[in-house]
């Protein structure tokens, strides 16, 4: 087992810098960083933190020498899955080393769930108590803002990032990292329900370490167990059953319909297997209505400039709002530096350093 000065040592040793020059850089005199590397002094989280810059590597190995199993995923891995690999390998070092400085993820547990030999049922369970644990903080099935609100209620880091178009997403679970990565997709029912699907996974303790999903509705990968299970909870999330019997007792008709899919955000195949499955429509109905696109069920609800703005939403790259939040916290106490959350606004430190000044300057001249 290496330590923390040894870890540092050879880190020096690779980057060909005499120690004075390597001080320099990580802002330590010679001094100071000769007593760290002797064990008389302790590296502070600062000196980590610059340490870890300028060498290329997380806090947490400096500390551990660990690897997390999602970094090893990625320099294994190819295609599409590499570059979401890679993505949610930087996410989820910066999580776990904001965790090493005390800012800890805040992760809701579920209760033990009943366990039958019907994954289905076990999914629909844990979507009945998710749906609870959202009271007070919106409807998971209506929220305009399903990530922020994933986040608020759940603890996850939850981040959309430009991917290859064969790729959905995928959930990242450890001691320290509860995190869900989404693609960009101009189909914002697909996003939603890819971002359920894998809240499914993470509450029901699927694959601990990392679990890849390029397409969440390929068949013969739902059959596989946790599969269903996490799209029975997408279903009963999105769908809660209460709300379509609720709207069967008004009549399904075409028109009810696209506005039902409307509001739900779901597409409208996903709504129509689910009517089928309830009993509320019959297979013929079910074929009819699930070949509505989700911009035509738009367009049949009058909501296509909304429609509109969610596509261009879905679209766009969203960095986790907690990671953010606990990233510039720890620099505002002084226990990193402001570059995580320069990479996680994806802005030059300097540049963003220089702003935040300004705008200090500014505030105390009014």
């Amino acid at each position: 087992m290496t330590s923390v000065p040894n870890r540092v040592r050879d880190l020096i040793e690779a980057s060909g810098l005499t120690r004075r020059a390597f001080g320099a850089r990580i802002g330590l005199d010679e001094s100071k960083l000769s007593k760290s590397l002797s064990g008389t002094r302790r590296f502070s989280s600062v000196d980590l933190a610059r340490i870890a810059e300028t060498c290329h590597v997380t806090v947490d190995w400096l500390l551990t020498g660990d690897t997390p199993a999602v970094s090893m995923a990625a320099r294994t891995t190819g295609g599409s899955a590499r570059s979401a690999l890679d993505a949610a390998a930087g996410f989820s070092a910066t999580r776990t080393d904001l965790a090493t400085l005390g800012y800890s993820q805040q992760w809701r547990t579920p209760p033990s769930r009943r366990v039958t030999d019907r994954y289905a049922d076990e999914g629909r369970d844990l979507a009945h108590w998710a749906t609870e644990a959202c009271d007070g903080f919106g409807s998971p099935s209506t929220s305009e803002d399903l990530s922020s609100l994933v986040e608020a209620v759940f603890g996850v880091d939850v981040a959309v990032v430009d991917l290859d178009a064969d790729f959905d997403g995928l959930a990242v679970s450890s001691a320290d990292v509860k995190l869900i990565l989404l693609a960009t997709n101009p189909l914002p029912s697909r996003q939603r329900f890819t971002l359920a699907h894998e809240l499914g996974h993470l509450l029901a303790g699927d694959d601990q370490g990392v679990h890849l999903d390029r397409d969440v509705f390929d068949r013969a990968q739902a059959r596989e167990p946790g599969e269903a299970r996490a799209n029975a909870f997408a279903s009963s999330f999105l769908m809660p059953e209460a709300v379509l019997r609720s709207a069967a007792r008004a009549g399904i008709t075409e028109a009810a319909f696209a506005s039902l899919a409307w509001d739900l955000v779901v597409s409208p195949s996903a709504l129509a297997y689910r009517l089928l499955h309830l009993r509320l429509i019959d297979a013929g109905t079910c074929d009819r209505y699930k070949v509505i696109t989700a911009a035509k069920a738009a367009h049949m609800a009058g909501r296509g400039e909304e429609f509109a703005r969610q596509v261009a939403a879905s679209s766009t790259p969203r960095p986790p709002g907690l990671l953010m939040r606990d990233a510039y916290a720890a620099y505002e106490t002084g226990k990193t530096t402001l570059r995580p959350y320069a990479n996680l606004l994806g802005v030059d430190v300097d540049v963003l350093r220089d702003s935040i000044e300004a705008d200090t300057a500014v505030d105390g001249a009014l």
